[in-house]
This record gives C-alpha cells, structure tokens and sequence, in this order.
C-alpha cells in the first residue's frame, strides 16, 4: 500500500509539474501573429480602430512598445497587453514605431518567424511633417522642426522606406510581407482594407460610415500650452504605460483634463520652402529605390512642392 501510494503520489507531482510547465509555456508565448509595423503617421490609428473589431488587439492603448524598448519585461508582460483574447480571431499589433528600429526587427524574427508584417507608406516629407507636430504637441521636442531634423534620428530614418524595407526582407520571406500606400488608403479605404484582410486570411471587413472620418489628424495639433507640463504627462503617461496602467493613461487621455496638457498653444509656425526642398532630395533616392523595389511610381512623392509653407495637410486625413 506504501509502495502504490508513493507511486500514486509521484504520478500527480509529474502530472503537476507537466501542468505547471504547460502553463509557463504558454506564458512565455508570444500572441501576435501579424504586425503592422508603420512607419508612424501612415494611418495606422485608423487601421487600429478597425482591425479592433476583427482582430485581438492591445488594449486599452494601441502601442505596447514591447519589441523596441520593453522586450526585457518578458512575454508575459506583453501577453497582459491581451486581456481579452478571443480564440477564433487572430492577434496582432499596431507597431509603427518597429519599422526603423533593429532591435524590433531581430527580435520580431527571432520569438515570432511566421509573422505576417504590413507596411504602410506615405509622401516621406508629409509623413516627416506630420511625426514633427505629433511629437512636438505631445512634448516630446522641444526643438523648431529644423532643429528637430537635426536631433531627432527617427524622423528621418524612419523615411528611409527602400532602406528599412529592404532590412525586413532580409528576415522575412516575401509571401509573409505586405506593402501598402497611404495613397491608395486615401483614395478607396474599402479596397485598402480588402487587401489587408485578405493578406492576413480573415473575413472581409465591411468599413462603416464612421469609419471613413479622419481618427487622427496633426494639422489639427497646436504647439504644447505649456511645453514643460506636457511634457511631464508624456513621462509620467510612459511610466504608467510600462508599469501596466495603460488604464490609468486611457482614462486621463478621454477626460477633459487632456486639455491641460494637449492643444491651446500657438499654430505651427509655417515650414520654409528650402526646408522642404531638402527634405525631398534627402528622400529622393529612397523613393526612387522603393519605386522599383514594389514596381510601381510614385511621382508626387519626388518633386518639389510648395514655393512657402506647410506641405498639403489634407494627406492626414486617416492618420
């Protein structure tokens, strides 16, 4: 009786070790299986708010930040970005902020190989103004968008499309890789997101009259009130974000005391044309490159613009 009882007693700690070991598994696990990874001011809010309804997405904020600045907080801090996943939709994430960074790609490639990957491409000195005046109203420079050219690295390498795109393509096979156009988005949303349901096989998504009304547009942004106070809810809305109270930021960010920290400054002042210019002859090669990359022209992209002031802002409409 000894001997079955040992026997019966060592039989549930291996049963309850093989769970426990399931478990941790699945923990460790990562749940996306597709990434739309920007670059940032593509529409990918827009995107976001539609896929939402077909797709396990992060909630309550759209952006974890996991692999390019939180992947040492582990699997299981990314998994809690999922609090109610739904087993018959795929996950995923809205990424813009993983086009032009290494340390994403690597680590998308490494933890999640069969990832499908969308990207989305944009007029790069619109897109470029477009990055400057979200991250300017929400605090995050201090600089004049010339000054920020110059201190801000992301803004211009995240419109090295050819460049970053190519990098991708090093890690992923082709059928895994979607290349969209923020044109195409603008001109016929339906026919844009037919093409991304049926790249990552999911029902076709019927877009709803709301959901042909801009989600986010920085022509509508001002310079910060206050630099300084914006600038420290900003922080203070990151430390909660990687502390897991994305709650806390969501609530902040739907009551009236974003006006506290969001808009009632100045407009932005107007962009000088030789800015402009630059900035397109900056691009040009990376244009031309992508142009041939994806076989297909993108004029409007290469010449130079307007002789004084902002790019068109109408090309936010869907950001």
């Amino acid at each position: 009786m000894r001997v079955r009882g040992a026997m019966e007693s060592d039989t549930r700690r291996i049963a309850a070790l093989e769970d426990d070991r399931i478990h941790r598994s699945d923990e460790n696990a990562i749940p996306s299986t597709f990434f739309v990874v920007g670059p940032p001011r593509t529409g990918t809010s827009w995107l976001h708010e539609v896929l939402s309804r077909h797709a396990n997405l992060p909630a309550p904020t759209k952006e974890t930040r996991f692999f390019d600045l939180h992947f040492q907080r582990g699997p299981k801090w990314y998994r809690a970005h999922f609090p109610n996943m739904r087993p018959d939709r795929l996950s995923g994430e809205i990424a813009p902020t993983y086009f032009a960074s290494t340390d994403a790609r690597r680590r998308i490639a490494d933890t999640v190989p069969t990832a499908k990957l969308i990207f989305i491409f944009r007029n790069p000195v619109q897109r470029v103004v477009s990055l400057y005046r979200v991250k300017r109203a929400f605090g995050m420079l201090p600089y004049s968008f010339e000054e920020a050219l110059e201190r801000d690295p992301e803004l211009i390498e995240s419109g090295r499309y050819a460049t970053n795109l190519r990098k991708w393509q090093l890690e992923f096979p082709n059928n895994q890789l979607l290349v969209t156009v923020y044109d195409d988005l603008q001109r016929d949303p339906q026919a844009f997101i037919d093409n991304v349901s049926n790249f990552l096989e999911i029902p076709k998504i019927q877009l709803l009259p709301s959901q042909l009304k801009n989600v986010h547009s920085s022509d509508r942004l001002t310079e910060p009130r206050c630099y300084l106070a914006t600038r420290s809810a900003t922080v203070l809305a990151d430390w909660c974000k990687a502390r897991r109270l994305d709650r806390v930021v969501a609530t902040v960010r739907r009551s009236p005391l974003m006006r506290l920290f969001l808009g009632g400054g100045d407009p932005f002042p107007e962009i000088h044309s030789h800015t402009l210019q630059r900035l397109e002859e900056t691009f040009r090669p990376e244009v031309e490159t992508l142009e041939k990359m994806v076989g297909r022209s993108f004029p409007a992209w290469k010449p130079c613009g307007e002789t004084e002031g902002d790019p068109k802002t109408a090309a936010d409409a869907m950001l």
